[in-house]
């Protein structure tokens, strides 16, 4: 029995050992799927981080400016990178060709055609001095001062010595005879502004337009013009303009809600170091812009009134109160969301490398009918299967199922209908390039002055940028509109039209 009862007690001493080992290895699996799960997330995060790390103009969002210098000339370029954000990608893109610049010389190379200055025209001259030859060459007889209808002509190009033109305005008081005195009434007689339309206009142009800070503008006044003007006189001048510019600029936004096609885009803006949003709408004739608390749907939908004509824009779900139909999505955008897919490991690198090469076919067809090479019906019979390839690549990379490039598809392809708006109407860009270029005058801007301290900063901001590049689309001088509308605020009079009659009337 003694036995039986050992035997018993070892086996019972084993199966403690044997449970107490399959709690040790329940322990140690839990553990390392544990480990594997930290693994796996700690792989993700510096995928990500690797991803960010690799992110510049030519595969984000990002504004060239964030390159840094030299970014473009470190040679740090892949090959199926486009040439710059929103162009289409060169034959060298594509192919990973590379030009070797290394062996040219700077300035320019032989076989260039050089260009000199235009001479002034001759009824634009303010002075002529005339120059005859004293003696004949050849038998040394005085010549007369004939002129030469074909005379060499060389021009030099002053500026006379620049002057403020002050007035002086003088109320006096009067004596009458019955002894009492009478003053001059001064309301209606004497501007309400220190300063006349014309440096108003110059001192609006150096801030608004040139982004000189006020304290250089005071002092490019005091020693250019010898006006001595103060920092918070600067600043009363920019209030006083941005309200003369207030009918121009509804003037322009009426031409953009009514234009059949637009580009929109934003960033961003500061406001005493709070961030707001700076939003663009331009088309072919003006460039409006308005600096909103957030860009909300909420905030920014009223702005963009009727909402009539075709929008070209990114794929930011804000635009969801635009119809899909009516909308063109950035294929620049789109290209470089592309190449980020290019940079990256493993299964979206194949992904990337096909959209690149279809979105290449894109862009080369797209500039072969805007330059007249193709017509329009070749133009539309060699996108449809373009078409068809992208979009089955964009169906099977979403059904792969891989991270960072599947996500990404789906969202495209939600946005199918806004894909393609470029081939069913005509004089639509398949880029939002322009409203780009219109928005990247306000970002430097934004770099150089970090923003505005007052709601009166952003109305000024907002204005003179919107007057200056739409006169420069409408072929007007600024600097001359801005003298006229400060001309007519003073003298309360209707403010100037900003566009030109052809504008009006499309």
């Amino acid at each position: 029995m003694r036995v039986a009862a050992d035997f018993i007690a070892e086996l019972e001493a084993k199966d403690a050992v044997i449970e107490a080992q399959r709690v040790r290895i329940a322990q140690l699996e839990s553990r390392v799927a544990q480990q594997e799960r930290q693994i796996e997330q700690l792989s993700k995060q510096v995928m990500e981080l690797l991803t960010r790390l690799g992110e510049n103009s030519r595969n984000s969002h990002r504004p060239p400016s964030s390159d840094g210098p030299g970014a473009r000339n470190s040679g740090s370029r892949r090959g199926n990178e486009p040439s710059a954000a929103g162009d289409a990608p060169t034959e060298s893109a594509v192919t990973g060709k590379r030009r070797n610049k290394q062996n040219r010389q700077r300035g320019g190379q032989a076989g260039h055609r050089g260009t000199k200055r235009d001479l002034v025209p001759a009824d634009q001259v303010d002075e002529i001095i005339n120059i005859y030859p004293k003696e004949c060459e050849n038998c040394g007889d005085v010549l007369a001062e004939v002129p030469d209808p074909l005379a060499s002509r060389h021009q030099v190009t002053e500026v006379p010595p620049l002057t403020a033109h002050t007035t002086e305005f003088r109320g006096h008081t009067v004596r009458c005879g019955c002894g009492h005195h009478t003053a001059a009434k001064l309301q209606g007689v004497i501007p309400v502004s220190p300063f006349g339309p014309r440096l108003m206009a110059i001192t609006a142009l150096l801030t608004g337009i040139y982004h000189v800070s006020r304290r250089r503008t005071a002092a490019f006044l005091r020693d250019v013009l010898g006006v001595r003007i103060s920092l918070g006189a600067v600043s009363a001048i920019e209030a006083r303009v941005g309200e003369s510019l207030g009918p121009a600029v509804e003037e322009a936004w009426s031409a953009a809600d009514a234009a059949d096609v637009k580009h929109t885009d934003a960033t961003s803006w500061l406001q005493s170091g709070q961030l707001r949003s700076l939003w663009m709408m331009a088309t072919s004739a003006v460039t409006v812009f308005k600096v909103m608390v957030d860009g909300s749907r909420e905030t920014i939908q009223p702005w963009f009134g009727s909402c009539k004509g075709i929008l070209i824009s990114d794929r930011a779900t804000v635009f969801t109160f635009w119809k899909m139909s009516l909308r063109q999505v950035c294929w620049a955008h789109l290209l470089r969301k592309f190449v980020a897919f290019s940079q990256r490991a493993g299964p979206g690198r194949a992904v990337g490398s096909e959209l690149l090469q279809l979105t290449a076919m894109l862009f080369h067809y797209w500039q072969s009918r805007r330059d007249g090479v193709i017509s329009r019906e070749t133009f539309l019979a060699w996108m449809a299967p373009v078409r068809e390839q992208i979009e089955a690549c964009l169906q099977r990379a979403v059904v792969a199922g891989v991270d960072g490039v599947s996500g990404s598809c789906a969202d495209i392809l939600a946005h199918r209908e806004a894909l393609w708006t470029f081939l069913t109407h005509a004089g639509v860009d398949p880029t939002n390039n322009h409203g780009e270029r219109e928005l990247r005058g306000f970002v430097m801007w934004r770099k150089r002055c970090f923003g505005s301290q007052s709601d009166r900063g952003n109305v000024f901001a907002e204005r003179i940028m919107t007057v200056s590049h739409t006169a420069r689309k409408q072929n007007r001088d600024v600097l001359a509109f801005l003298i006229e509308s400060c001309t007519a605020w003073l003298a309360k009079t209707a403010a100037p039209s900003l566009l030109a009659p052809r504008a009006k009337a499309a």
